[in-house]
This record gives C-alpha cells, structure tokens and sequence, in this order.
C-alpha cells in the first residue's frame, strides 16, 4: 500500500510539474494574464469548457492558439458570423458516387471534432447555430440525421465574447452559459505588463511556444482530480453558497437584487474547480481559498440579476463575495 502511495505521489508530481511548465511556455508569448491562464488550465482539468470575456485587443484569441499549441491535441478555430449555419459546426452529408456507379451520402465531419475548439466571437451568431454546440458541451457527441458520433477526448470548447459591442450580436441564453464550467472575465493589464506587451509585439523576434503535455496525460490529470479528496464541511459550505443564491431560500440582500440563482451544476462545478485548483498548486487537498477562488468564475453567469440590479448596477460578482463573506 506504501508502494502504491509512493507511486501516485511520484506520478502526481511529475504531471504537476508538466502543469509548471505549461504556464512557462504560455508565459512566453501572453504576457502577464497569469489568473486567465490558471482558471484555462483549471477548466482543462475539470473536464468542462470556459467562455472569455473581454474588449478587443486583449489577447483572447492568442491566449487560447497558444494553450493549443503547449498541449499535443488536435485544434480547431470557429469564426462565428451571422450567417454561419449549424452545418458548419457539425458537418454535413454529401452525395459520394461509389466504383460501381452506385450513389450514397456521405457525412464529411466538421471543425467540431478536434480535441480543442476555439469558438471566437460567441455571440455573434444566431441562437441556432449556438445551439449546435448544447450536445457537443454535454453529451460529448454529435448527432446528425438520425445517427450519433462520439467526439475524441479530451473534448474542450474555450469560446470567446465581446462584452461592449452589442449591434449584431446574439446573447448566449442562460441554459447554454450553464454548459461553461467557468466564465471568465480578462482585464486591462498593469501598466508594467503593458509596456513588455509594446515592447515585445512591436520588434521582429518571435517566440513559439513547444509542446508539453500530451493528451493521455491531461486525461490522466482529470482523473486524479476527481480523486482529490475534499472534506465534508466544506461541501456543506459549497452547498450553502449555491442555496443561498436562490431568492426563496435566501437573506435580504440576495431577495433585492436577483431573479434566479444558481442550480446543483454550479456547486459540482465549484467541487470539480476546487479541486483542479488544488492540484496546480501541487496540493492532494481542497482548502476553504481553493473554494472562495472559483466560486466567482463558476458563478458569474449563473445567478441571473433582477431588473433593478441591472438597473443600479449591481453585478453577480457582488452577490458572490457578499454569500462569501456572510456564510460560515
């Protein structure tokens, strides 16, 4: 049993070290951004996908080619437009003539099935064809006309948004943003990691990033997340904190300012975060930080503010650090 022991430490430490390394490699073309790469590299473990929030320019786009190019998976980029159809995502069937001169459909696959997809600009196209992605983010398949078709694993959509621009675009509806294990907001960078930015994309050198990490071993990763052992106060107090977000079970601040809260998939998708998170960290334990560090990107698109929040300005992220502060 010993022996065993020794083995899984050796094997948890090499893979973190994988994880170090990983951030290294990122590091050499996104410069600053460290919390995105994390909460990335955390969805990665947890088996689910993340949405980006952010204006133009601050490397949405480039932050996710590059993880790509640090992990040995097939990658996909989808330009979502307005006039892009469903078919685009899956693929389509085409009439193929065989040597016998006897005619068939044929289904061609589309950029759905790589292990990496890049949705950019989310929200640009129509809900029918976001929609095209609902049962590739849950069921990890693709059906079309009458037959199903498994997707590789590991399977991740990292999807990106642009939250200023709203002429043309369509919001994801609440059922889809569920589907995003985290939601993740991309800020201005300081002013020092600013100036390495001009410095750095304005000379002629160019940095590419190196392969670290293979599939199998982000597949393994995600198996030993699950085994992260988590106590059971402190899944009491994830529970807390999603049941409190709910109006009918709540205190007086949240009855003011939200319409809906949160449902069981974001307490599992805090559990699930927590645990990656303690795993980066090169701990086989979740702490009560591990917790109250997820909790904001977990729930940021899943308690839904009422119209007078919307009105006066209060955010999610408010009521998230208020049920963090006030629960015990």
């Amino acid at each position: 049993m010993n022996n065993e022991l020794l083995q899984l430490e050796k094997e948890v430490n090499t893979l973190t070290n994988k994880l170090v390394d990983l951030k290294k490699e990122i590091g050499k073309v996104i410069i600053g951004q460290e919390e995105t790469i994390e909460q990335l590299i955390i969805t990665f473990l947890a088996g689910g996908h993340a949405l980006l929030e952010g204006v133009p320019g601050l490397a949405k786009t480039l932050m996710i080619n590059t993880l790509a190019k640090t992990i040995d998976l097939q990658f996909k980029r989808i330009q979502f437009t307005p006039d892009l159809m469903p078919s685009d995502i899956i693929g389509t069937e085409v009439l193929e003539e065989d040597q016998n001169g006897l005619k068939h459909f044929k289904f061609t696959k589309g950029p759905i099935f790589a292990n990496i997809i890049l949705a950019d600009e989310i929200n640009r196209t129509p809900p029918k064809t976001q929609a095209a992605l609902l049962e590739a983010m849950q069921e990890f398949e693709v059906t079309y006309s009458g037959n199903t078709y498994e997707l590789d694993k590991p399977f991740f959509i990292l999807a990106t948004q642009n939250p200023i621009e709203q002429s043309g675009t369509f919001p994801l509806p609440e059922a889809q943003l569920d589907r995003f294990l985290l939601y993740i907001k991309i800020g201005y960078p300081t002013a020092l990691n600013e100036t390495q930015i001009l410095k750095a994309t304005t000379s002629s050198s160019k940095v590419t990033p190196q392969k670290v990490i293979s599939g199998e071993e982000i597949i393994r990763l995600q198996q030993l997340v699950r085994e992260v052992p988590i106590s059971d106060d402190l899944i009491d107090f994830v529970s807390k904190v999603v049941r409190a977000t709910r109006p009918e079970n709540s205190n007086e601040f949240v009855n003011k300012w939200v319409g809906w809260g949160a449902g069981p998939r974001a307490g599992q998708a805090m559990i699930l975060t927590a645990k990656a998170r303690a795993l980066t960290q090169g701990r086989l334990a979740v702490t009560l930080d591990d917790i109250k560090v997820v909790a904001y990107p977990v729930l940021r698109h899943r308690i839904i503010m009422n119209f007078r929040a919307e009105a006066e300005g209060i955010t999610s992220e408010e009521v998230t650090k208020h049920l963090l502060s006030s629960l015990k």
